[in-house]
Order: structure tokens, then C-alpha cells, then sequence
């Protein structure tokens, strides 16, 4: 039988899921399917009655710019049948359903493969974190800060705090930077403000009404964004606003934004201490990374309110995982795998859906399958190993950790980024690989190699 539409829908979905907890919106399948008929983007907007910048400037960039982050190679309308057809193997064979809308088709193919996928229904909790977390957010004007590389588990957290809270006591917005067009909004401020305002009210499903409170000429941008909040987001209901930003670290490298917008975080919080508008405020700030960037510390939100690291998870943590998968949990299923990867939740959830997936395996087969492009963990290290080969430096610092048995000290930035994507963990200043499984696949890859 061939590789058709409902297939490549069906994989890009299953790719999506495991990648970031979330399935396909209705948009992003209406674009597959337009594209695999050849489509141009102004015939798939018409059919669907969205308006073509909508669909080729937003939707369909968005999704290219995914899949090819998960998939390790560069994916666009062009090539992206080639691209899922090469990962159809690696995904369930039961057929979806797409007779219906593509809403109800997506929730039938996620109870079809609920093992594969039962980490976006499963929070380990890992006890004091949630409780601090939550009682912070409790507090008017509060900020707390979430700290962890990435695929530690800090969307989750949050997911798993905004499932706590009272939708009738709280209004709650999740926004993720990864939202934004890097090369549009990352680099001016205004567009970065206006963006921000906008994707806000969206998220209350409000009207927005940026020209009503913007005054960029007379007042500038920071404090038409202030009046916007002052005087409509938070007024706008009598709740409290519970607002998180998301992969904040993305602004790093723009001084241009970052110097502003983080002063204007700062100011905002302060404002709570005197202003009752401003209580109703409490904000999320979501990074990868430590703060490497130079900002004024009267300016930072970093040095102010709550911090909260994501450590591994514990050996028991890690054995209720492993339930949560409908496996035993015993410590000769769990300990091998710490082993390899610690306590990594992402890296642990992959292996124990697999597992789940198999049914009987050979543990010791499964685990020397670990460290290669074609075990489980393949499209995983392929992702960095893409990272690594077109940013040499960054191979470069990464080299110098896995062939030092005491660890290596790296320049600040090349440290940060090592350890926002995963791959190290920092003593001090002194590096050292995060796991076991990536010593072993990038020594073969750069080491053993020379």
C-alpha cells in the first residue's frame, strides 16, 4: 500500500505530538493536505476561507520551520512527502480515520497510539517545585522564574500549574516566543510590543484595540504598551491575569528588544507594590538558560522574584513514569536507562514508550541500540548533530567537554548554549557531558573521528 495524504498527516501529527505535547491544529492539517494536491497557499486560504498572508506567511512557515526541527532536515512544501515518508516506519501502521473533521480525526489516532503518546497526559510532579510554584502565582504581582535546558519539562510545569488554577478566579496566557518571526519581531521593539499586546488579547479572546492606546509618536512604544495593559488587559475583567512567557532566552542575541522589554518586565512588577491594577498581574518568565547578557540589574527581571530549576528525575520519579507506560517499573527496567541518560524526563519518556510500544524486548539489545542514528534517540542526537555541524564553534566547545574526563571550562556564551540545549551540565564554571548518551554518539561523531 503507498504513502498517502492520510499517512503523511497521520506521521507529521505522531512527529508533532512527541515533539512538543501538542497535535496538529485544524490550519496546519488543512496546509498538508493542500499541499500534497499542489496547492499554491492563496488556493488553500480560499477554500478555507482564511486569508492568504494568513496562510503562507504564518501557518504554513511555521510548520515547515517544525517539522524541520524534528525531523533533522530542511522540510518545505516542496519536499515535505519525502521528508515524512522517510519516518512512516517509525510510527504505528493502524490507519487513521480522516473521513471526519480534522479535529475529530487528530483525537482518534491520539487514543490509537496512547502509549506512544501518554507523556502529554502525564505530569511527574517533583515535590517542593509545584507547591512553591504555585503558591507564588497565588501571590498579587508575583514572578517566578523557570529555569531548565531544554526538554527538561518546563512547558509541562506550566501546563500542569494552569491545570490547577481556577478558570473562574484567573485568566490565564500561555505565549511561547517561538511564536515569532524571528527576523520581523525579535529585531524592533515596536513590532515586538505590538506583536505581544496583539497575541495577548488573542489569548483572552478579546478585541484588540492597539490603536486606541497606542501613542508611539507622542508617548513611544514601552509606554503605549503599559497604558494597554493599565488601562484595558487588566481592567478588562475583574480575574487576575496569569500570564507566561515562554523561551524568553530567544530575545538574547537582540539587545535591541531585550534591554527594553526585559526593563519594561521589571517595571511592571514593581508597579504591584503601589498600584492595585497592577496586582492583578503575575507573571511566568519560562528560559533555557542562565542570563548571559548584560542588563542594568535595576533592569532585570532575573534577579527578582521567585527562581525554580528543574533537577532530573529521582530513580522513584522515573519508576512512576515507567507505570505511567503500563510497565512494571522495576529497577531492572528503570536503573540500565538512568544509566545512559539520568534522569532526563524527555529522553526517559521516549524509552519507555518504546518499550511499551515492543512489548517483550531484550533490555541489553534495547540499550546498545541507544547511542545510534537508528535507535530511538536518532532523530533526537541528529537534531543537535545539525546544530553542531553548521555552528563549528559550538562542536568545537563541545569536543573539548567529552574528551576531558575532568570536565572543561568554556567560554561563557558556548557554555550557555551547550547547556540550554541539553548537552552539558555546568559545575561552576566547569563543563561536563549531561549524560552518558551523549558522550558516547559524539565522541564517535567528532573524537574518534580525528
Amino acid at each position: 500500500m503507498g504513502f498517502s495524504v492520510e499517512d503523511a498527516v497521520h506521521v507529521a501529527n505522531q512527529l508533532v505530538l512527541a515533539k512538543i505535547g501538542r497535535s496538529l491544529s485544524d490550519t496546519e492539517v488543512i496546509v498538508l493536505q493542500g499541499a500534497w494536491e499542489r496547492l499554491d497557499y492563496d488556493q488553500i486560504a480560499a477554500q478555507h476561507q482564511y486569508s492568504t498572508s494568513y496562510v503562507s506567511n504564518d501557518v504554513a512557515p511555521k510548520l515547515w520551520r517544525l517539522l524541520s526541527d524534528i525531523v533533522g532536515e530542511k522540510v518545505r512544501k516542496s519536499n515535505f512527502k519525502e521528508a515524512l515518508k522517510r519516518h512512516w516506519d517509525t510510527v504505528p501502521t493502524v490507519p487513521p480515520d480522516y473521513s471526519s473533521e480534522p479535529s475529530e480525526a487528530i483525537a482518534k489516532q491520539s487514543v490509537m497510539t496512547k502509549h506512544r503518546f501518554v507523556c502529554d497526559e502525564t505530569y511527574i510532579p517533583r515535590p517542593p517545585i509545584e507547591q512553591k510554584c504555585y503558591d507564588t502565582i497565588c501571590q498579587p504581582g508575583s514572578l517566578l522564574r523557570i529555569k531548565a535546558p531544554k526538554h527538561m519539562g518546563k512547558t509541562a510545569l506550566v501546563n500542569y500549574l494552569f491545570s490547577q488554577v481556577d478558570p473562574q478566579r484567573y485568566r490565564t496566557v500561555y505565549l511561547s516566543l517561538e511564536l515569532s518571526d524571528r527576523r520581523k519581531h525579535l529585531v524592533d521593539l515596536s513590532q515586538f510590543l505590538r506583536w505581544f499586546c496583539r497575541n495577548i488579547s488573542r489569548e483572552l479572546d478579546i478585541p484588540g484595540e492597539l490603536d486606541e492606546y497606542w501613542d508611539e509618536e507622542g508617548l513611544g512604544t514601552k509606554v503605549s504598551c503599559t497604558a494597554y495593559f493599565e488601562q484595558y488587559l487588566l481592567p478588562n475583567a475583574k480575574t487576575p491575569l496569569l500570564l507566561c512567557l515562554d523561551d524568553v532566552d530567544l530575545l538574547f542575541p537582540h539587545p535591541e528588544v531585550y534591554e527594553d522589554f526585559f526593563g519594561l518586565l521589571r517595571s511592571w512588577h514593581e508597579k504591584a507594590r503601589s498600584r492595585r491594577i497592577w496586582k492583578k498581574l503575575r507573571l511566568i518568565i519560562v528560559h533555557a538558560t542562565d542570563v548571559y547578557i548584560q542588563l542594568n540589574i535595576h533592569q532585570s527581571p532575573f534577579n527578582i522574584g521567585v527562581p525554580i530549576s528543574l533537577p532530573d528525575l529521582t530513580v522513584h520519579q522515573a519508576r512512576t513514569l515507567a507505570q505511567a507506560y503500563q510497565l512494571a517499573g522495576t529497577l531492572e527496567q528503570v536503573e540500565p536507562l538512568l544509566d545512559w541518560i539520568g534522569g532526563h524526563p524527555y529522553l526517559l519518556t521516549l524509552a519507555f514508550a518504546e518499550l511499551a510500544n515492543r512489548g517483550q524486548v531484550q533490555m541489553s539489545e534495547f540499550l546498545a541500540e541507544l547511542p545510534t542514528n537508528s535507535g530511538i534517540y536518532g532523530g533526537h542526537l541528529r537534531e543537535h548533530l545539525l546544530i553542531l555541524e553548521q555552528e563549528k564553534e559550538l562542536a568545537i566547545a563541545l569536543k573539548q567537554v567529552i574528551s576531558s574526563q575532568a570536565g572543561a571550562t568554556l567560554k561563557s556564551i558556548m557554555a550557555y548554549r551547550l547547556q540550554s540545549m541539553g548537552l552539558i551540565a555546568l559545575a561552576g564554571n566547569v563543563a561536563h557531558p549531561r549524560c552518558r548518551l551523549y558522550t558516547h554518539y559524539f565522541k564517535t561523531q567528532f573524537v574518534d573521528r580525528d
